[in-house]
């Protein structure tokens, strides 16, 4: 929704007006007028109704050069904004919580979030507040419900590593970089005993936001792709997710189905709507109270909307340790590898058929550069055999430091990179985060800041045109009231 003059007019990204955003308006409206009668009422009964409220201000500015992308552009579409120049940016992301728990098993959450950046280098992409107000969460709770058999969460809430999978839930949005999460989900879990339960889940992501209230250069902001001037690049899935917990590790068994709408790019090339299905296992055996072992394995099959066959598969291996003491200084360390298949025709062929889907792993946890780097879209990681390694130390309540680091291959030699090779390059990672004022909560303090400085460092293989080293730079702020 955008505000012109005294009206307010819900608008759909796409210069229309459908039934389907009076819908949405009507739904927010219903939530809205709930979540504040809810509200009324907790200051009636103080036991049975807890409202708490707060904001959040994050500032941060991000640096990057030489970012490796598609040979003369990028999958951002723009040419030379990234590969071989600077890019510098300050962001501030403000946003204000309510919660609303009703007695011990339900509450309602929800978080308006904006954000607003200034071009340091490219003013011309400066932003003005507020540039995307948006509801970030809206969602209503219940948790041990019919007798601690089933939990229940049902609006817009965050997705990143839900249910433990954290090579499928990362980002709902990764196309506004960061400035939210969110995925609109249905979750349920049935508890058959302590060690066994069963997730269900739907969702749905729009790539350009319908409950906003914005600028008029915010009003195509992409969400999950490529967006402004073109149509949306939706996607919708649902899945379940079998939990096991046993004396020697843990055990997950899944299946779930992801649709993508079909799109153009910034080119004006459309894109064919996607079908994926997606079957796996993870195993995490436990060797101590320190030492795991994850184990991944997961297979894909699909069409697309020119009626091809899509198939590709992920595997993951790794070593995670973290040692247990009383002390406030925890070291931590961590290996695995990452295999995601690749396709040698992706370059001719929409990302090739034999490619992995990323599903909604789709942000920055293999690398925040990348987020804007990919090759095969905003976040799309694919194509690759990612050998990653984090060494790190705790000195206590939000203060570590650590270093992450590790070659990257191609897993097929697809050409997109515009090299002859499959070394796509060594990457470092520097990161320190530090506490600067914590709120003494025993005796009811609120205000925390806190922030981090990231320093990443990539040396491009043969895979990529280039041999130009990339980096990116972050130092960030947190205010949380």
């Amino acid at each position: 929704m955008r505000l012109m003059g005294r009206e307010r007019i819900w608008y759909n990204g796409r210069n229309s007006f459908t039934k389907k955003d009076n819908t949405m308006k009507k739904i927010a409206t219903t939530l809205a007028f709930a979540f504040a009668a809810l509200c009324a009422r907790s200051e009636d009964d103080e036991s049975q109704y807890k409202f708490n409220a707060g904001a959040d201000l994050r500032i941060r500015q991000e640096i990057m050069h030489n970012v490796p992308q598609l040979p003369g552009g990028g999958t951002l579409g723009r040419p030379g904004v990234y590969r071989g120049k600077t890019k510098n940016q300050m962001r501030f992301r403000p946003d204000v919580w309510a919660e609303l728990k009703m007695g011990e098993n339900w509450r309602i959450y929800g978080k308006l979030t904006d954000e607003f950046r200034a071009g340091i280098v490219q003013k011309t992409h400066n932003q003005t507040f507020p540039n995307e107000l948006v509801l970030d969460n809206l969602f209503i709770e219940g948790r041990n419900i019919f007798d601690g058999l089933v939990d229940f969460r049902a609006g817009r809430q965050n997705l990143y590593r839900m249910y433990g999978l954290d090579h499928i839930f990362v980002d709902g949005t990764p196309g506004d970089g960061s400035a939210t999460t969110y995925a609109n989900m249905v979750n349920l879990t049935f508890h058959f005993d302590e060690a066994n339960w069963l997730d269900l889940f739907a969702l749905y992501n729009a790539d350009q936001e319908e409950l906003r209230w914005g600028t008029k250069r915010s009003r195509h902001t992409a969400k999950t792709g490529f967006g402004r001037a073109h149509p949306e690049m939706d996607d919708w899935g649902f899945g379940a997710v079998w939990n096991s917990k046993f004396d020697f590790g843990d055990w997950q068994l899944f299946a779930m189905q992801k649709d993508t709408s079909s799109f153009h790019d910034f080119s004006g090339i459309k894109h064919p709507k996607r079908q994926v299905n997606l079957v796996g296992t993870k195993f995490v055996p436990r060797w101590s109270d320190e030492l795991t072992t994850p184990l991944e394995a997961m297979g894909q099959v699909g069409r697309n909307g020119g009626g091809d066959t899509l198939y590709g598969y992920l595997a993951y291996a790794g070593v995670d340790w973290k040692k247990k003491t009383e002390s406030s200084w925890k070291p931590y360390a961590s290996s695995g590898i990452l295999f995601m298949s690749g396709d040698k025709n992706a370059k001719d062929e929409d990302g090739g058929h034999h490619a992995w889907d990323p599903m909604w792993y789709r942000g920055v946890d293999d690398s925040e550069m990348f987020l804007y780097g990919s090759c095969y879209g905003c976040g799309w990681w694919s194509n690759q055999i990612n050998w990653k390694s984090t060494v790190g130390m705790e000195f206590g309540y939000r203060h570590k430091a650590q270093v992450m680091f590790g070659p990257m291959w191609a897993e097929t030699k697809d050409g997109l990179g515009g090299g002859d090779g499959r070394f796509k390059g060594f990457l470092t990672q520097l990161r320190y985060d530090f506490p600067i004022y914590i709120a003494d909560k025993d005796s009811g303090g609120r205000l925390e800041v806190f922030g981090h400085v990231l320093v990443e460092y990539f040396n491009p293989g043969d895979y990529f045109e280039t041999d130009k080293p990339a980096y990116f730079f972050r130092w960030q702020l947190d205010f949380r009231f």
